[in-house]
């Protein structure tokens, strides 16, 4: 997309020396006007008119003059435009005068957070998920800020100065544009991949371990959105994920089962691996000779006592193997 800001290439003074100017200005325009009347009181209005007229034109024009100055501070901008047509961005900190006869809007620069509050959204899978980021975000465009979207005229009403939208009503209106793009972002996203793995057998990237690369997507999906703007997008992360309430519950028993049988199969593969290890050592170091049912009996009594979850009461046995 083109890039149409340009830096002001109009006439800039000091400040301070302006000022200087317009209070010597506006003292010797007062000083004549005292003087013309003076002249034309004692002359009976023969005298004086042509200084009367000019010195009230004079304090006309440095009236009109006290309205170009301007001060920015760092990472402020000026946009300036000459009877509706763009003049250009000024971006020079500090105190300065120039024609009064530009409009100018100032911006700010500085980078800004949105932690939006979490919208459901149905994921890949169709179920519904609470997700939430948080954006870091600044202004890098100035001219499309102002020119490509309506920001001035979706400022409120009552954040209005001489010239057009304030500041603050203008970067409120960003704001607003900026969590509008940033929630229809995050639907997009989220509905390209499902909240968990069901079935644990696929590879496929989810909402919950997607990490650095999910929130890469978002960043990148955002900036496309917000380059209309003149956005730049600074960070963004998801900071909320969670099932719906009306899923919740049952996703969460599903969860629990789901890591039950997984510790299941560590304990039964651990007491396996226990029993063979016994009957094992029973047979080389020739303590005991077992045939199939007793072996068959062991491993029973010993799977019970490894993969149970309550402790095993031991019985004591007085006779012999083969009683």
């Amino acid at each position: 997309m083109e890039n149409k800001e340009f830096e002001f290439k109009g006439t800039v003074l000091n400040g301070f020396l302006m000022l200087f100017v317009n209070l010597a200005v506006l003292v010797a325009a007062i000083y004549f006007i005292v003087l013309s009347i003076i002249v034309l009181d004692e002359t009976n209005g023969n005298d004086g008119g042509w200084l009367l007229g000019g010195s009230l034109l004079v304090l006309l024009l440095n009236i009109i003059m006290w309205c170009g100055f301007l001060m920015l501070e760092p990472n402020e901008a000026r946009v300036l435009t000459w009877f509706g047509k763009y003049s250009g961005t000024f971006t020079k900190t500090g105190y300065y005068w120039i024609n009064p006869f530009f409009t100018s809007k100032k911006v700010s620069l500085r980078a800004r957070n949105l932690d939006a509050e979490p919208i459901k959204v149905n994921d890949k899978t169709g179920n519904p998920v609470m997700i939430g980021l948080v954006l870091v975000w600044k202004l890098k465009d100035t001219y499309k800020a102002l020119f490509e979207i309506d920001s001035q005229t979706m400022a409120p009403v009552n954040q209005t100065e001489i010239g057009g939208a304030s500041m603050k009503g203008i970067m409120m209106a960003l704001e607003n544009f900026v969590k509008v793009q940033s929630d229809a972002a995050l639907r997009q996203v989220a509905g390209q991949y499902a909240y968990d793995d069901v079935d644990d057998k696929t590879d496929e990237m989810t909402l919950r371990d997607g990490g650095e690369e999910i929130n890469q997507q978002l960043e990148e999906k955002l900036n496309e959105r917000l380059a209309l703007a003149g956005i730049e997008v600074v960070e963004a992360r998801i900071n909320y994920l969670a099932y719906a309430p009306e899923i919740a519950a049952v996703m969460l028993r599903r969860q629990q089962a789901s890591a039950i049988i997984t510790a299941r199969e560590k304990i039964v593969e651990g007491a396996v691996s226990m029993v063979k290890m016994a009957l094992d050592k029973l047979s080389d170091e020739d303590i005991v000779e077992l045939d199939d049912d007793k072996k068959a009996a062991m491993v029973s009594n010993l799977l019970v006592v490894l993969c149970g979850d309550d402790s095993a009461q031991p019985v004591v046995n007085t006779g012999t193997l083969n009683h």
